[in-house]
């Protein structure tokens, strides 16, 4: 077991140093570079790469050695070492890595194990409005059962353009999301809240669903902390003014960037591949973009949310008019009349699962033309830690205070 040890952490001390992550491209860098500096331990050389439950394998069946990377973690295991797997250690401690560049990349990766997505990344962008220039950092490691996403919440594409209304400058706001690795469901669904962030995508930006903006509350725009307050705004609607840009993005009070609706940038838009995993939900589901295969052919996923018809009551309490998706309360879940559960989500294979996985999706439309409402998950199929997910804001932010008002009352 020993000389096994010293065999891995040998390998790694003499590795150039360049980024090493639990990509394929980079695996199979460590692995090629372990076999030709070992041949005698690991033969025959380049055997097929396996993958596992977020591992890259490789076994040298001359010798019944298996090598495994998982995030940044190095395992070993065969005959001599017994069943069970040898920690190795961690490439972070052994080898300088260097981070690689996201700025303005499709993501294009549909692996659901967040251990696939283990890696240093970085971005420059800019503040278009401002002029300024804005460095994005993402650090995705793997501990034990958990993926930890550590971030300092700027996006990999530029952002604040003419579209946009900020109520606060864009800030860099450190934060830390922690995912399990092997997500489990939980007996009831859980609604999203006001308190805890909805999902984080792997640019580093998380997903704030819900605004703190209701109808009759202060003055429309801020405050409405009470999640069961009814006639709640939807930043996506083209009725009310968020100030969002073209990425459907905005700031909460302390600087931080995040999305409300379909994040543009990152996978591609026009619907001719199916669209990659972008990021995490709070329960550690994945959450992938908005296209899907049906039939050999390419389409938008859709939601089973749609319009209610008629007026809504009116009087003090309630804003009256027709249900035109001005408040999130103007729809309704149609079971099965979509693509997608009340979550925003459903179970499918993928050849890159190897077998049913339960999954989101970020939704554009549901076929009667409106933004695809919820957009993303509106509840949660799977338990969650809320401390792993913690907002450091009541609720989102409201319209800007400059920046329009929500529609008067009919």
């Amino acid at each position: 077991m020993r000389g096994i040890k010293t065999l891995a952490i040998s390998t790694l001390l003499l590795l150039s140093q360049h980024s090493i992550a639990d990509t394929l491209d980079n695996a199979l860098a460590l692995f090629d570079f372990a076999e030709t500096s070992y041949p005698e331990l690991l033969s025959p050389a380049a055997p097929e790469v396996q993958e596992l439950q977020g591992f890259y394998l490789r076994h040298y069946t001359d010798t019944n050695i298996y090598l495994g990377v998982q995030g940044d973690n190095i395992w070993a295991f065969g005959e001599q070492l017994g069943p069970d797997l040898v920690y190795v250690g961690k490439l972070s401690d052994i080898i300088s890595v260097d981070a690689a560049d996201i700025t303005d990349l499709n993501f294009s990766n549909r692996r659901p194990e967040c251990s696939y997505y283990a890696e240093n990344l970085f971005s420059s962008v800019r503040d278009l409005k401002r002029s300024m220039n804005f460095s994005g950092s993402v650090e995705i490691t793997v501990e034990g059962d958990e993926c930890i996403i550590t971030t300092n919440s700027i996006p990999n594409h530029d952002f604040n353009d003419n579209s946009a209304v900020f109520a606060t400058d864009v800030s860099e706001v450190e934060a830390e999301f922690r995912i399990p690795t092997e997500p489990a469901f939980a007996a009831d669904t859980t609604a999203i809240s006001l308190t805890t962030d909805n999902a984080v995508l792997l640019n580093g930006v998380k997903i704030d669903l819900l605004a703190a903006a209701c109808f009759g509350v202060g003055d429309e725009k801020i405050g409405c902390n009470d999640i069961d307050q009814p006639w709640r705004f939807d930043p996506m609607s083209s009725n009310n003014n968020f100030g969002t840009d073209q990425h459907n993005a905005h700031t909460q009070p302390d600087g931080t960037y995040h999305y409300h609706g379909n994040p543009e940038a990152l996978f591609e838009q026009a619907g001719i591949n199916e669209s990659p995993l972008v990021g995490f939900a709070a329960d550690g589901f994945p959450i992938f973009g908005s296209y899907i295969e049906d039939g050999g052919q390419m389409r938008a996923v859709t939601s089973s949310y749609q319009l209610i018809s008629g007026t809504r009551p009116s009087g003090a309490d309630n804003p009256g008019g027709s249900y035109d998706g001005t408040y999130v309360d103007d729809y309704e879940y149609v079971a099965n009349s979509g693509d997608l559960d009340e979550c925003n989500g459903h179970s499918g294979s993928t050849p890159e699962a190897h077998n049913e996985i339960y999954h989101y999706h970020s939704t554009l439309t549901n076929g009667d033309g409106d933004l695809g409402f919820p957009y993303f998950p509106l509840c949660y199929k799977g338990v969650v830690n809320e401390d792993n997910y913690q907002t450091t804001d009541i609720g989102g932010l409201g319209p800007p205070p400059n920046g329009g008002s929500p529609p008067p009352r009919p």
